[in-house]
C-alpha cells in the first residue's frame, strides 16, 4: 500500500555573498540546490537526468523592491519536495553549502498540514516548454489548460506509480494574475510565462492532487523555481 502523500518543507537561512540582480536571481537560486545535489554521488545522475525532479524551489524572502538582492544579508528560501528521501537531504546539506553567491545558514522542516485548499497560486510564472514560443501565440486556451492538467496528472502518475484516472476537475476557476508574458531567464535563454490562481475543487481527488502541486510546483521548470505555488485554507 502506497505511503500517505507529504509534502516537506525547508526554509533555508541564505547570506548572500554577493549582489543578486532580480533577473538573475532565480538561476543563482537553482544553481545553489543543484550544486548540492552535486554533493552527492548518487544524486549526480539524478540532477542530469531529464525526468520529474519532485521538488519546488520559491525565491527569496523578504522580497526586495528595488532591482537587487544586497550582498551582506540575509534572506529566506523556502524548498519543497513530495520526496522524504530529497527533503532529508536537502534539510541536511543546505544548511552549510555554499556557492559564489549564496551561503546556508539554518534549515526550518516542517509537513504542510493536510487542510481543504481553496486557491493555489504561484508566486513565480508557470513555464510551459515549447519549440513554438510563449503559449498564446499558438495555443487556445482549452488547449492551456489540458496541457497543464495533463502535465499535473503525469507527474503525480510518475511519482506514486499509479495510474489514476482523469476524471476529476482540479480546479473550478483559473485566473491569470499578470497582464503581460512574464519574461524568466533559463540558461542562456528568457521564457515566457504566467502567475495563475486555481479554484481548487473540493472532492477528494482534486484535494489530493492540489496538495501533491504545493511540493512538486505546477507544471515545468519546477527545479529552476518555476511554478512555485502558495496557497490558501478553506
Amino acid at each position: 500500500m502506497r505511503k500517505k502523500l507529504n509534502v516537506y518543507e525547508m526554509r533555508i537561512k541564505v547570506y548572500l555573498l554577493e549582489n543578486i540582480p532580480f533577473q538573475e536571481l532565480q538561476n543563482a537560486l537553482a544553481n545553489f540546490v543543484d550544486s548540492a545535489l552535486c554533493q552527492c554521488e548518487e544524486l549526480i545522475s539524478f540532477h542530469e537526468e531529464n525526468c520529474y525532479k519532485f521538488y519546488s524551489i520559491g525565491t527569496l524572502w523578504p522580497v526586495e523592491r528595488g532591482m537587487t538582492y544586497r550582498k551582506e544579508q540575509i534572506y529566506t528560501l523556502t524548498v519543497r519536495t513530495v520526496d522524504p528521501d530529497l527533503a532529508r537531504y536537502f534539510s541536511e546539506i543546505l544548511r552549510n553549502h555554499y556557492t559564489r553567491k549564496i551561503k546556508g545558514l539554518t534549515v526550518e522542516n516542517r509537513i504542510i498540514p493536510r487542510k481543504m485548499i481553496s486557491e493555489i497560486y504561484t508566486l513565480s510564472p508557470v513555464i510551459m516548454k515549447s519549440d513554438d514560443g510563449y503559449w498564446r501565440s499558438y495555443m487556445s486556451l482549452d488547449e492551456y489548460e489540458g496541457r497543464l492538467y495533463a502535465n499535473t496528472v503525469k507527474k503525480y502518475n510518475a511519482f506514486t506509480g499509479e495510474q489514476i484516472e482523469e476524471d476529476f476537475p482540479l480546479y473550478t476557476n483559473i485566473t491569470f494574475l499578470n497582464r503581460h508574458p512574464i519574461s524568466c531567464r533559463y540558461k542562456n535563454i528568457s521564457l515566457l510565462g504566467d502567475k495563475l490562481s486555481l479554484q481548487v475543487a473540493d472532492d477528494m481527488k482534486s484535494q489530493e492532487i492540489a496538495y501533491f502541486i504545493l511540493g512538486t510546483g505546477l507544471c515545468e521548470l519546477n527545479s529552476r523555481g518555476a511554478g512555485f505555488c502558495n496557497f490558501k485554507w478553506f
